[in-house]
C-alpha cells in the first residue's frame, strides 16, 4: 500500500464525516441529496459483501466497516431523524436512469461471470456516477452551502489519488484494474469543473453558485 492509497482512503473519511458533521450540527438535510447517499450506500454494500469470507489486512477491514457505518448513519440522519429537512422535490434525479445501465454494464463488462464478482464489478460502476444526483441538486437550486462543497471537495480529491495510486501500481507493481482505472477517470471527469469553482470562488470565501438548467 502507498501514501496516494492511504490519502485517498483518509480524503474519502473526511468527505463522509463532513456531511454528517454537518447535518448533525446544523439539524438539516438542506442541499444533500438522499439519493447520492443511497447510491453509495449501495456501493458499499455491494463491495463489502466479502466481508465475512476474506480478510485482507486490519486496515482493509476496519476501513470497510467504518465506510458501511457511515454510509448508513448519512442515510438515517437524511431519512430518519431530520428527515423532515430534506427537500425532496429538488432531489429529483430519476436513479434508474443510472441504476439500469450500471446493472447491465456489470454483466457484460466483469473479469468473472460470479455473483460476488459481479457486485463488485457494480459497485465500481456505480460509484463513479453515483454523485450526480448531487451535482444535478445543486444545478437545479443553483448554490449550494460552503460545507457541503467541502463535503464534494474531499470526494473529488479522493477519486484523484486514487488515480496517482494506480498510476504509482503500474509504475512500481505492473499492475492495473482496468475497470477500476476506466471508471475513476469518468467519475474525476464529473469533478472537474465542480473542482474549478471551488478554488475560484469557495476558497476565496465566495458562495458557490452555479448556472441554473435551461
Amino acid at each position: 500500500m502507498n501514501v496516494f492509497r492511504i490519502l485517498g482512503d483518509v480524503s474519502h473519511l473526511l468527505a463522509m464525516i463532513i456531511l454528517i458533521v454537518k447535518i448533525w450540527r446544523s439539524k438539516s438535510c438542506s442541499g444533500i441529496s438522499g439519493k447520492s447517499q443511497i447510491l453509495f450506500a449501495l456501493v458499499f454494500t455491494t463491495r463489502y459483501l466479502d466481508l465475512c469470507i476474506i480478510f485482507i489486512s486490519f486496515y482493509n477491514t476496519i476501513m470497510k466497516v467504518i465506510f458501511l457505518l457511515c454510509a448508513y448513519a448519512t442515510l438515517y440522519l437524511i431519512y430518519g431523524k431530520f428527515w423532515k429537512t430534506f427537500d425532496s422535490e429538488q432531489d429529483s434525479f430519476r436513479l434508474e436512469f443510472l441504476l439500469v445501465p450500471v446493472l447491465g454494464l456489470s454483466f457484460l463488462e466483469n473479469y468473472q461471470f460470479l455473483p460476488l464478482e459481479i457486485l463488485w464489478t457494480f459497485s465500481i460502476y456505480l460509484e463513479s456516477v453515483a454523485i450526480l444526483p448531487q451535482l444535478f441538486m445543486i444545478s437545479k437550486t443553483g448554490e449550494a452551502e460552503t460545507i457541503t462543497t467541502h463535503y464534494l471537495f474531499f470526494l473529488g480529491l479522493y477519486r484523484a489519488l486514487y488515480l496517482v495510486n494506480w498510476i504509482w501500481r503500474y509504475h512500481t507493481e505492473k499492475f492495473i484494474d482496468h475497470i477500476a482505472v476506466v471508471s475513476g477517470v469518468v467519475q474525476t471527469i464529473f469533478y472537474c469543473d465542480f473542482f474549478y469553482l471551488y478554488v475560484t470562488k469557495v476558497l476565496k470565501g465566495k458562495k458557490l453558485s452555479l448556472p441554473m438548467p435551461i
